[in-house]
């Protein structure tokens, strides 16, 4: 085991923990500070009855379960890992700091202990593909690579086996960089729109939030900014690193930039093509920017031959625009990581022709508005489900361009019965997407799910 892990966890032991949140980041956190000899009490929302055997299964591992709507109640431990959805100020976390406690995170304890270079990717749009990207062309260029964060699996129990030569790529939420005191040494913002504004208190904080990721960098340090977004362009200023900006829109200096149908980058050692648009399989500008994004952050480490390889062979992530099947000339295409506006605006405009959409989904509480245009531009029939669905409705009939029926807007209760309904009349050529523009809590666990559920549907089809 590296030094430092192993002097963070001997630092735990004799010391009480709370671990927030038995999900897919925790459990395996959990099950490491009980394996080093952590007394640890782990606290969730929810009964006893979900969880089946797992409950049982912690308990004989020796953790003390705090279960139900009182589980946050009376934390006394002296170091709790905040689980990323739950803020940092809610009454129960500000008195246990009051009395003493170490608010952390599992994600900040691997900042803490991590032997090898990180890369961090945030952004309010393209953070999965891009996080993805870099992975893929690192793995591709030699490198021992790990994948985690928002995406993956946790990485603070792998932190043992890392060799300082290695690379961690790590996709990072505005609720994981909330209360981040250090950054990765190569930081991606790959853009900044209205998002998750049911949980920060204003774009304000949510932005302040996502400049964590490169506010705490060293003089050697890289963050990687879009020049195209008025956002990030203006943490340029701010940077404490070096800076490498990419634009779609115009030729740079220093940085990555679109001429004559290819991607360039321009650097102390000039300027050079790297890899023809058409040279990239997926479809879509916004995947030009990601690729951007990505080559701005690898420039130096990986070989422009194969960044070009893995371009044209890359099929994309699941769940974002993944072509589920082709039935009787119909091709319907799984989007559900879209939960925002601005990434369902994205995937409309992959597509040459009107589209059959399914939208709608958990009340984010971020406007519409941008959204309404596109939808009349680029969609013949919209099916709306969910508590959004009024909102999305109203906002496509109150843009530029709306007539009656166009599109047809048709709103349903059930999910299942709105993937139907999108199905229903469609003829050769046509195209079905689900892609929500919000988040899927109100139904799903998370867009994997949901996005799994429209695959099974379109499957059963016959």
């Amino acid at each position: 085991m590296s030094s430092m892990i192993q002097q963070y966890l001997d630092d735990l032991r004799g010391k009480r923990v709370a671990v927030i949140g038995i999900g897919v980041s925790n459990t395996p956190l959990i099950k490491m500070l009980v394996r080093a000899g952590v007394q640890v009490t782990a606290c969730d929302k929810r009964d006893r009855a979900d969880f089946g055997g797992q409950a049982e299964a912690l308990e004989s591992l020796g953790v003390t379960l705090r279960l139900g709507e009182d589980y946050l109640e009376g934390l006394d431990q002296d170091v709790i890992f905040r689980t990323p959805g739950l803020r940092p100020d809610v009454p129960q976390l500000l008195a246990a700091r009051e009395r003493g406690a170490v608010l952390t995170s599992e994600m900040e304890a691997f900042f803490e202990v991590c032997p090898c270079q990180m890369i961090g990717v945030t952004g309010s749009d393209g953070k999965t593909t891009t996080t993805t990207i870099i992975a893929g062309l690192l793995k591709a260029a030699g490198y021992t690579t790990y994948v985690g964060g928002n995406i993956g699996k946790p990485l603070l129990p792998d932190a043992d086996g890392m060799e300082h030569g290695d690379v961690a790529v790590l996709e990072l939420s505005s609720f994981q960089l909330m209360t981040m005191q250090r950054s990765p040494d190569i930081a991606v913002i790959t853009n900044l729109a209205p998002n998750h504004l049911d949980v920060h208190t204003s774009m304000e904080e949510y932005v302040s939030a996502k400049e964590n990721i490169y506010l705490h960098q060293e003089e050697e340090g890289l963050v990687v900014l879009n020049e195209d977004n008025e956002i990030t362009r203006s943490f340029a200023a701010k940077a404490p690193g070096r800076v490498m900006c990419f634009s779609r829109k115009q030729e740079l200096e220093r940085g990555v930039y679109v001429k004559d149908g290819a991607i360039w980058v321009s650097d102390d050692n000039g300027k050079r093509e790297v890899l023809p648009i058409e040279g990239i399989l997926l479809p879509g500008v916004h995947n030009v920017e990601n690729y951007m994004a990505a080559i701005a952050a690898v420039n130096g480490l990986v070989p422009d031959d194969v960044i070009r390889e893995f371009a044209a062979a890359f099929q994309g992530v699941e769940h974002r625009i993944e072509l589920v099947r082709t039935l009787r000339g119909v091709r319907y295409y799984n989007d559900s990581i879209a939960s925002s506006p601005s990434r369902t605006a994205a995937g409309l405009r992959c597509f040459d022709q009107p589209v059959i959409l399914i939208a709608g989904g958990y009340d984010k509480h971020i406007p519409f508005d941008t959204l309404g245009p596109e939808i009349v531009s680029h969609v013949k029939k919209l099916v709306l489900t969910g508590p959004t669905a009024g909102k999305i409705r109203a906002a496509v009939e109150g843009a530029p361009g709306y007539a009656p029926g166009r599109p047809a807007i048709v709103e349903v209760e059930d999910f299942d019965e709105a993937v139907a309904e999108a199905n229903r009349d469609t003829v050769p050529g046509d195209v079905v997407i689900l892609s929500p523009a919000c988040a899927s809590f109100d139904r799903f666990k998370n867009f994997m799910e949901r996005g799994n559920a429209f695959k099974r549907i379109i499957h059963a089809l016959d």
